[in-house]
């Protein structure tokens, strides 16, 4: 049994860009830094489950057919479950504002300028966008 906190997170891609948000100063946990959507995954529920409900609670879209891509984290105490979202929904909008300040589309060669929540995920960001554009 793993004692490693599971999350799920998306890259949602549209047009070439990806979408990130900034998290909160007052964050306890990575303030102030650019992030893929994402959170918890509850006990019970499934990482991708879990990555369709964050994206509806934090962004107000409901994401169709999430592809699992690893992405290596410095953090060990996470267990991070990416996935690569190029349908969904909706217009995502910022409806966590007590979590995040901003949410922005950005274009692969302005992520390597970002503060990112998990630096080293950097390349596998970028290949999953690669991905879906290709």
């Amino acid at each position: 049994m793993s004692d490693r906190i599971p999350i799920a997170v998306a890259a949602l891609v549209r047009d070439g860009h990806v979408l990130l948000v900034h998290r909160h100063p007052s964050r306890r946990w990575y303030p102030d830094c650019w992030d893929l959507v994402g959170g918890h995954v509850e006990p019970g529920e499934s990482p991708d489950r879990a990555v369709v409900r964050e994206c509806r609670e934090e962004i107000g879209v409901l994401v169709h057919d999430p592809l699992p891509f690893p992405m290596p984290v410095e953090d060990p105490t996470l267990d991070v479950h990416a996935f690569l979202v190029t349908r969904w929904d909706g217009e995502p909008v910022n409806v966590a504002p007590e979590e995040h300040d901003d949410l922005r589309w950005f274009r692969p060669g302005e992520l390597a300028d970002l503060d990112l929540a998990h630096p080293r995920a950097l390349s596998s960001i970028l290949r999953a966008v690669g991905t879906a554009t290709a």
